[in-house]
Formats: C-alpha cells, sequence, structure tokens
C-alpha cells in the first residue's frame, strides 16, 4: 500500500494570476507566491471564478448574506432574548456609568456578572434606535457574519501553499479561496454560532474577536519583517476578547503561543520576544478596564455583580473562573455543586450545538499533519493545522472538564477550530486523492465522508423535528461521495487510461474540461452530505424562540402566545402582569429605583416598565450586595419606592431574604397578579 505522503513540489502549468484592489487584498485579494511568473487568468475551470479576485468577492460576499440572513430573519419572536443582558444594555442606553461598568439598571445598583464589552455595542444600538428586539440582536448578528467572513481570509492565507510547487498561482489563489469559503461556510452553518449570533449574550463578539486575533497572528507569520505590529494586534484583540468572558476567552491563548513560537521568523531569542510584546498588548487591552473598576472608590461605582468582594480579579478567578472548572462557584448562579466533566459532553449533550463535524476535524488534523511532514517550520498550512488543533485541543479539554455552571452553548468556543481543521486538513486529503498514488488518502477521506454523515444522521435523530427530513439527502450525498472519491484520480476517470487534452494558449497541454465534471459531483456531494446536517439543525434554529438564561441549538418552540394582561416580551416561564409594570412606571418619578427585586426578576421588570429596577443580590440574589442595612439606608433616603417579592424570606437567611423579611414586616403590602408588592414610602408599620 502506498503511505500517505507529502504532496510533490515539483511545479508545473501555465502560469497565470489576478491583480488585487486595494481594499480586497486584507481578506479575499490575492497573495504572491515564489516562483511563479505574472500573466493573464481567465478563472477557466474553477467553481465561481475562484481565481479571479472579482469572482473570490461574489463568492465571498453570497456567503456573508446566506449568513446574515439565517442570522437575522425572524428576530422579534425572541422578545427580550436574555432579559438579563437585555436590561443592561437598556441601562447602558440611559447611563453613561452603567454603559461603562456593565450596570444592570441606570441607577448603577449591581452590574452584570460579566465585564462589559458586549454590552457596548448593544448599549449602543439601543441609544441610537431604540429599544427593541432588533436593536438588541442584530449586533449579535453583525459579529456572526463578521467572524464569518475573517475565518475565511484566516484559512484562504493558511492554503494558499497546500500544495506547495504544484500548479500556477492562479490555480493556488482557486483552490485557497475554496478552501476558506469551506471554513466559513462551516462556522456559518454552526448551529451553535447561528444561536449566538440570534441571542444577546457575549459569546457571539468573543468569536468575533477571537478569530480576528487568529487573523492578526497568520498575518503575522506572512510578514516579511518578522510580523510584530500584527502580533501585537492579535495580543491586543485576546485582550478585548478578555472583556466579553473574562478567562474563557484565554482558553485559546496557548495555541497561539505555540504557534508563534514555532512558526515565527528569525532566531527563538526574536520570537520569544516579538510572543512577550504581544502578551503585554493583551494585558494592556485587558487590564485598563479592570484597573479603572478597580481604582474607582466602591461608593461611586455599580457593585460588582457574581462576586463576594466587589472586585473584578474576585469575578475572574472565582465565580468566571476556577469555580466553574471545580464547581465552587462563590456566587451569581448555581449552588456550590461539583458537577462530572468528561470528553463525552462534547460527543453527547453538546454535539447538536457544535460537534457536527467534531470527528471529522479531529481526522482532517491528523491527516493534514502526515501530509504535510518534511516541510519548513514556517509552512502556513503546517502552522494552520497546529493553530487549529491546539486550539481544539485546549479549549475543548478545559469545557469538557468543567465541573460547575456550564451550558452547552459554551460549545461555541470550539466552532472556529473545528471550521478552520476541516476545510484546511479536508483539502490536504482531497488534493492528495486526486493523485494516482493517493490510494490511502481516498480511504481516509471516503471514511471520514461516511462516518461524518452517519454521525450526523444520529444527531438529526437526537430530537424530532423537521430536520430529520435531511437525513436522506445526507445519506444519498454520503454514498455518492463515497462513491466518488475513488474516481477523482486522473486515471480512474478515463477507465485506466491518461486523460485526454487540449491544447492551450500558450502552447501547454490542458486537461479537457469535461473530464471534470465527474470531479465537481464528487465535491458538490462530500458537501452537501457533511453540511446539511448542521444546516438543517440552524434553519431550526433560527426558526426557534429563544428566551431566558439557558438556550440551545435545534427544533425548538417557535412562537411564544402572551395571556391577556401579561407583558410581551420577557422569559417564556415568568409571567408578569401589565398592571404590575403600569404601577411601577407611575411611581418611578422622584426615585433613583422604581422597585428592587430579587435576582434576574428585576431585569424582567425594568424591560417591561421602562423604570430603573435594583437586582438585590445580582442575578440568583445570592450575592451580599446590598446589606439590610444598606437597603434601609437607601429605603430612609427616599431612593427606592417599592420591593417586589415572590417569597416572605427570612430573618436569619441571605441578606436578600433578611430584606424581604424585613420589609414584609415594616410596610404594607398588596398582591398583583401573584407578586407580591411592597410600597416603602407608606408610613412605616413596624419602624425601622
Amino acid at each position: 500500500m502506498t503511505p500517505l505522503a507529502a504532496p510533490s513540489t515539483t511545479s508545473g502549468g501555465d502560469a497565470g494570476t489576478s491583480r488585487p484592489s486595494a481594499a480586497e487584498s486584507m481578506i479575499a485579494g490575492p497573495l504572491p507566491l515564489p516562483g511563479t511568473a505574472p500573466g493573464p487568468a481567465t478563472g477557466r475551470g474553477h467553481p465561481l471564478g475562484l481565481a479571479t479576485a472579482a469572482g473570490r468577492r461574489v463568492a465571498l460576499g453570497a456567503l456573508m448574506t446566506v449568513a446574515g440572513l439565517l442570522y437575522s430573519l425572524g428576530l422579534s419572536g425572541s422578545g427580550w432574548a436574555n432579559a438579563y443582558y437585555s436590561a443592561a444594555a437598556q441601562a447602558g442606553a440611559l447611563s453613561w456609568q452603567a454603559f461603562f461598568f456593565g450596570g444592570l439598571d441606570p441607577a448603577g445598583g449591581i452590574t452584570v456578572d460579566k465585564p462589559p464589552a458586549a454590552l457596548w455595542l448593544t448599549s449602543l444600538s439601543v441609544r441610537l434606535f431604540g429599544l427593541s428586539t432588533p436593536a438588541l440582536l442584530l449586533p449579535q448578528a453583525l459579529c456572526g457574519v463578521a467572524a464569518v467572513a475573517l475565518l475565511y481570509g484566516t484559512v484562504r492565507r493558511q492554503a494558499l501553499n497546500l500544495s506547495a510547487g504544484r500548479g500556477v498561482e492562479s490555480r493556488a489563489e482557486a483552490r485557497a479561496a475554496a478552501t476558506g469559503l469551506i471554513a466559513g461556510a462551516v462556522l456559518a452553518l454552526t448551529p451553535v454560532v447561528t444561536l449566538m449570533a440570534r441571542y444577546d449574550n457575549p459569546d457571539a463578539l468573543m468569536v468575533l474577536l477571537s478569530v480576528a486575533a487568529s487573523y492578526a497572528l497568520v498575518r503575522s507569520l506572512g510578514a516579511t519583517r518578522g510580523g510584530g505590529g500584527w502580533l501585537m494586534a492579535c495580543g491586543a484583540l485576546l485582550g478585548l476578547a478578555f472583556l466579553t468572558k473574562l478567562l474563557q476567552a484565554w482558553l485559546i491563548v496557548p495555541a497561539f503561543v505555540v504557534v508563534a513560537l514555532v512558526a515565527g521568523a528569525g532566531p527563538v531569542w526574536r520570537r520569544l520576544g516579538r510572543v512577550a510584546v504581544a502578551g503585554t498588548a493583551m494585558a494592556a487591552a485587558a487590564g485598563w478596564w479592570v484597573l479603572a473598576v478597580q481604582l474607582t472608590p466602591a461608593g461611586s461605582r455599580p457593585w460588582i455583580g457574581g462576586t463576594q468582594t466587589n472586585s473584578v480579579i474576585d469575578l475572574a478567578l472565582g465565580y468566571n473562573g476556577l469555580g466553574r472548572l471545580t464547581g465552587q462557584e462563590s456566587g451569581g448562579g448555581a449552588a456550590d455543586v461539583a458537577r462530572p466533566g468528561s470528553w463525552g459532553r462534547l460527543f453527547g449533550s453538546w454535539a447538536p450545538e457544535a460537534g457536527w463535524l467534531l470527528p471529522a476535524a479531529l481526522i482532517a488534523l491528523v491527516a493534514g499533519w502526515v501530509l504535510t511532514r518534511g516541510r519548513d517550520r514556517r509552512d502556513v498550512a503546517r502552522a494552520g493545522l497546529l493553530l487549529w488543533g491546539s486550539w481544539l485541543l485546549v479549549a475543548g479539554t478545559v469545557l469538557s472538564s468543567l465541573r460547575g455552571i456550564s451550558h452547552s452553548y459554551y460549545a461555541v468556543q470550539l466552532a472556529p477550530a473545528i471550521a478552520g481543521a476541516v476545510a484546511l486538513g479536508g483539502m490536504l486529503l482531497w488534493e492528495k486523492s486526486r493523485e494516482d498514488d493517493g490510494v490511502r488518502a481516498r480511504r481516509v477521506l471516503a471514511a471520514t465522508v461516511a462516518l461524518t454523515a452517519l454521525w450526523s444522521v444520529g444527531l438529526l435523530a437526537s430530537r424530532p423535528g423537521w430536520p430529520l427530513l435531511a437525513a436522506p439527502v445526507v445519506l444519498v450525498a454520503g454514498a455518492v461521495a463515497v462513491r466518488g472519491v475513488w474516481t477523482i484520480g486522473d486515471r480512474s476517470l478515463a477507465a485506466g487510461e491518461a486523460p485526454q487534452r487540449e491544447p492551450s494558449g500558450a502552447g501547454i497541454q490542458r486537461p479537457v474540461p469535461g473530464r471534470f465534471r465527474g470531479r465537481r459531483v464528487v465535491s458538490a456531494a462530500l458537501l452537501i452530505a457533511v453540511l446539511a446536517g448542521p444546516a438543517a439543525w440552524s434553519a431550526a434554529t433560527a426558526q426557534a424562540v429563544h428566551r431566558g438564561a439557558n438556550v440551545y441549538a435545534g427544533p425548538g418552540v417557535t412562537s411564544v402566545h402572551t395571556p391577556a394582561g401579561m407583558s410581551p416580551g420577557g422569559t417564556t416561564n415568568v409571567r408578569l402582569p401589565t398592571a404590575l409594570a403600569d404601577r411601577l412606571r407611575a411611581g418611578a418619578p422622584g426615585y433613583d429605583w422604581a422597585a428592587a427585586a430579587v435576582g434576574r426578576r428585576a431585569a424582567d421588570l425594568q424591560l417591561a416598565s421602562g423604570a430603573s429596577v435594583w437586582a438585590l443580590g445580582g442575578f440568583a440574589g445570592r450575592d451580599p450586595h446590598p446589606t439590610l442595612s444598606d437597603f434601609r439606608a437607601a429605603v430612609a433616603a427616599s431612593r427606592v419606592h417599592y420591593l417586589v417579592l415572590t417569597s416572605r424570606g427570612s430573618a436569619h437567611g441571605s441578606p436578600t431574604e433578611q430584606i424581604a423579611y424585613w420589609a414584609l414586616g415594616a410596610y404594607p403590602s398588596t398582591t398583583v397578579g401573584g407578586w407580591v408588592l411592597v410600597d416603602l414610602s407608606a408610613a412605616s408599620a413596624g419602624g425601622q
């Protein structure tokens, strides 16, 4: 048997290239390849004319249009989506202090339990266009589309020398563009990416900044003078990503460090120096906001939600850091209960989110590494495999090990690495399979397609819904692709004979175009087999309504009925009477907070009433703020009008329970639609 081997480095064929525009060169423009002569390129024989700059722009534009429609159509059904972050965006649109600190209410009571970078986008959108579902969710959709475009640009550059020395520049450009388009399509159609692009969590911006950092890293590797500036930009983007979801955004940093040290230009000491400078840029981009918060007196800013000590450091290392790994969260979320963590999570409950092509990505990474062995350490394709493989390994290991609060949509952080690995490693396998000695490559490619098709059918059947209709399409396309993979070599196309050739204008023999129709059919079947499943699941995700704090991709509720007398747009399991919202709105003038409520229910009240509502105890009502004495002082100063409750509290419980117990005993209360409304402006019945 012929082993997998690196492609031949002998060049041949006709030389040709296209001249890029200045704007296109950043993402879709052609790049020079050493050893090729410039000349005209017609793009003949290349899908979508990818050998030309115009063809690449059209293809990228079409991909971005599809992604934009998938991420933006029908958003109104999701109402306030995650009301917790929507209320913070509302607050940021009304108060610059709340904007800067990520406050949950305009009066500055407490912040959300994340840094505010993603809220800056939604707050500005709400400030410009008013509070509405599109104003809240379209910024996420734009982040998703931008991430798809940047991943295309990143993988395209990594793929320019997939078949080093084989073929001319125009063909290399077309091949690289096709690889980038595949990566972009895989990312765009990953269900959890669709979910986060239609939902106002910080994850969409985190993914965008992570992909942008990978683009800057790849540019640094190709720079003629070491790429220190691009590497600094990479570090700065990773630093900004920290301001979306703290340490989760930095799970991929080890992969970037490894690639910069292995594939960077110059001797080791220069590479170490550039990495150190990039690390400084990363720390500065993340640390300026942290430093500003820490240096601001506690009385002049909101309490940092999700903490016990009112410290961003505590938030980063505790509730949003080690607490997620150990299960010992110190505030903000669920109880301190350790949960089991294992790799089975990525191939089990999280698989419908981002795991559709995970097995294929792992195979493609190994095969790609074998096919590029012997290449120079600075080879961009090999560096690309190292980046996506390290990203997937480190982030996947950590996310699989979480024993604290975790959600299946965390898998969105793996999506760019899976897309990059599938496109880059898959194209390497495809190129090797086209050679007469690529028998083993054809076997690996065929087995990968078959496994992916069967895996997709299994995931489609994991939840009842219309996407299961895509299963026969996946199976048929998979069968055609597997059978066709064995006939993509030149000799097999001609039933054992060398392919016929026609003369070109330059006197060079060119393969007859009809001979390659079979290859196009095979490649189309292959793409359908691996993408139809996640595409159907993403479409179902776009149809579904996503409200509340725990959402998932795939088929779900497609509409929410709001009973008469209830406020629309809220969380699906929360019935908020319009009479209560009207009461708070009418009682807001003259007070910093129209009302106070325990936990994230304050967000629902604030969005429904349009009045500032103080979230006692943060997201889950477990933060030690405000204390009973703090709250009594605020009531005495006439800063808060009402207290909205769903339970009576306890004299010896948490601060929020003590507040509820004291207020019910000291002030008159009424019941509005099942909610207890305590009037803190009335004469005290029990004294303060």
